[in-house]
């Protein structure tokens, strides 16, 4: 049995205007998962490879799959399709399956492309080796769990509930030299700390996939991986991609105390949420290396966090920047322009309040309804959705409008205000004494970025 798993060419994280082109954990995982019950499984990662269609025709064929899967976000579902339809064309033996966060929630959509044969819905990596095992023995597919067929829907599978039981992700597989932050070739390694979220923001595509049950690998497991990426993959910066990291703070100590205990001299940032950090956990995260920390502010508007069911308030967001340009910890705010109810003036406020914080960098999203949350079916039922290209869900195109925001309205607020966060004199000499000249080409690229969306 033979498995190919790919994520498609023409694709990129919705983080790549600030430098970062991060490993397909998601696959990596599943290779792993494969490869230690003795399946022969392989990796295409044709987004960082940059590669063409062209050569991803000519390189699928050489793998002589049984099985191709390919991975798909929402705004690249269109470039999976493709990568799939080719995969079929070459192969026209081998299975076609779709997994990831887009495929999970539209099965019947992307089952209606007859060259697509299964869905794998939710978590791929028990899901993927049953499969793999089914069609390998000649067995029936109906008692594999958490796929859809055009003739059938299977049972959920049940989530993973021992992540430590999970190996480290095939990283051998990938182009790991291929992968970087801030535009530089620095070697990064990214991990993923725990599954699922325990909080209701309706906007949330994680805990859509995952569910609301916060589930932690153990902190050894973790300073475990972390000195692979630094003795295997020779990292020296990490990035913790999951949205929960500083949720359990006793976890988050024991973490910084191990890497300590075992010498880990490495770089690493992380997602925080403001009502999980304080100044103790903060200069603990600092001294164990931590430099980095992605914050959600979302608005400035106390209504439309509650709205989003955030759980924070104005003044914790206030706080927690005061409290990390103390400690010299860098930052990146994320804030999300035109979610229902906004006005021009609670955006406007929105953008200053974000330059006012003074984070290190800053991401003005357009509010984007993913399938599978709470956001999407509400916007849905009230008719909200105006756009319905998957490929504008990209955070960087509008897709809805508001009560006073035409999308084209919406547009040039949000290219406004990257350039006036970006483009303020006193912020780039601040941030080029912290990062050097690296952040003027950083600059450009998000700018850059930014304004070819339409």
């Amino acid at each position: 049995m033979k498995v190919l798993l790919i994520n498609p060419p023409d694709t990129a994280s919705k983080y790549k205007f600030i430098g970062l082109v991060a490993p397909t954990l998601g696959i990596a995982y599943i290779a792993a998962v494969l490869e230690e019950n003795g399946v022969d499984v392989k990796i295409i990662d044709g987004s960082a490879l940059e590669m063409s269609w062209e050569e991803l025709e000519k390189e699928i064929p050489k793998y002589s799959p049984d099985i191709i899967a390919v991975t798909a976000v929402t705004p690249a579902i269109n470039q999976a399709l493709r990568t799939a339809k080719i995969g079929k064309k070459v192969c026209p033996d081998a299975y076609i399956v779709l997994g990831g966060y887009h495929p999970t929630f539209t099965y019947n959509e992307v089952l209606k492309n007859d060259f697509v044969d299964i869905v794998v819905c939710g978590e791929g990596e028990y899901t993927m080796l049953e499969l793999a095992e089914t069609i390998e023995s000649g067995g029936d597919l109906r008692k594999v769990k958490g796929i859809a067929t055009k003739d059938f829907k299977t049972p959920p599978r049940p989530i993973i509930q021992n992540l430590d039981e999970l190996p480290f992700p095939a990283r051998h597989l990938l182009p790991m030299d291929k992968y970087k932050i801030l535009n530089s070739k620095l070697p990064v390694g990214t991990l993923i700390s725990g599954r699922g979220c325990p909080f209701q923001c309706s906007f949330c595509s994680s805990a859509a996939m995952h569910g609301h049950k916060l589930r932690l690998r153990s902190a050894e497991n973790i300073v475990d991986e972390m000195e692979h990426l630094i003795n295997d993959h020779d990292a020296d910066m990490i990035a913790f991609m999951d949205d929960t990291f500083t949720v359990n703070k006793r976890r988050v100590e024991e973490i910084c105390t191990g890497m300590k205990k075992r010498g880990l001299d490495v770089y690493w940032g992380c997602t925080a949420r403001v009502d999980t950090l304080s100044r103790g956990i903060l200069e603990k995260m600092k001294d164990a290396g931590c430099i980095t920390l992605f914050v959600g502010v979302e608005s400035a508007d106390q209504q439309q966090l509650d709205n989003l069911n955030k759980q924070t308030t104005i003044e914790k967001i206030k706080r927690t920047f005061e409290l990390t340009r103390e400690l010299d910890v860098r930052t990146i705010a994320s804030a999300v322009l035109g979610m229902p109810g906004d006005t021009k003036q609670s955006i406007r406020n929105t953008i200053n309040f974000v330059k006012n914080l003074n984070p290190s960098y800053a991401i003005f999203s357009l509010a984007t309804p993913y399938p599978g949350t709470r956001f999407y079916m509400k916007a849905k039922e009230e008719n909200l959705i105006k756009i319905n290209d998957w490929s504008k869900y990209s955070l960087m195109t509008p897709v809805l409008e508001t009560v006073d925001c035409s999308l084209e309205e919406l547009r040039k607020m949000q290219r406004k205000a990257f350039r006036e966060f970006y483009l303020r004199p006193g912020y780039i000499l601040r941030q080029t004494r912290m990062d050097g000249p690296i952040i003027l080409k950083t600059i450009l690229a998000i700018l850059k970025d930014v304004s070819k969306h339409k």
